[in-house]
């Protein structure tokens, strides 16, 4: 009987314990991004501060616990035709996967939409945080999307290797 008992315990300790992972990895660590506190900004071309683009219809997420965890979606007037030739464009950037209850950014279709050339994807800011790029797609029909992707420097930072002459100091 008391083998029973040992079981069931064990088995419910895991249930929670599993429960309490998911809930963090899942909702605890995400906070909303108020549309007040956003900045939707572009790298001009020449290599100038990055600067703002208009926008409306904000909704954004991040989480302390990870410096890839933002994602934002907007409406904006910009257009990829008028935003080429101005700004940088970001080349090899694949969004990344959201909290499912974050439900304006899909990153398998925002995916298939630059692959389709229907969204353009721009550098917002370069090392944002050491290894950290944030970037924003923008589609032909005026929706955007931002997330941030790890860049070469990054890259090198988290498998240990050196990391060259043309990354920043790691205290920026």
């Amino acid at each position: 009987m008391s083998g029973k008992i040992l079981a069931i315990a064990i088995v419910a300790v895991a249930l929670i314990f599993g429960a309490v992972v998911y809930y963090a990895q899942v909702y605890y660590y995400y906070t909303e991004v108020p549309a007040a506190e956003a900045q939707v900004v572009l790298t001009p071309e020449d290599g100038g501060a990055p600067r703002p683009i208009e926008f409306s219809d904000y909704q954004g997420i991040d989480a302390t616990s990870s410096p890839i965890r933002y994602r934002a979606c907007f409406s904006t007037p910009e257009r990829p035709e008028t935003l080429n030739g101005r700004f940088e464009r970001y080349e090899g950037a694949e969004p990344r996967n959201a909290p499912f209850w974050f439900g304006c950014f899909d990153a398998e279709a925002i995916g298939e939409a630059i692959a389709a050339g229907e969204a353009v994807v721009y550098t917002a800011r370069r090392n944002f945080e050491f290894g950290i790029d944030r970037v924003v797609a923008v589609t032909r029909d005026g929706r955007g999307y931002v997330w941030q992707e790890v860049n070469d420097c990054g890259d090198k930072a988290y498998d240990g290797t050196p990391l060259g002459d043309h990354c920043p100091p790691r205290d920026q």
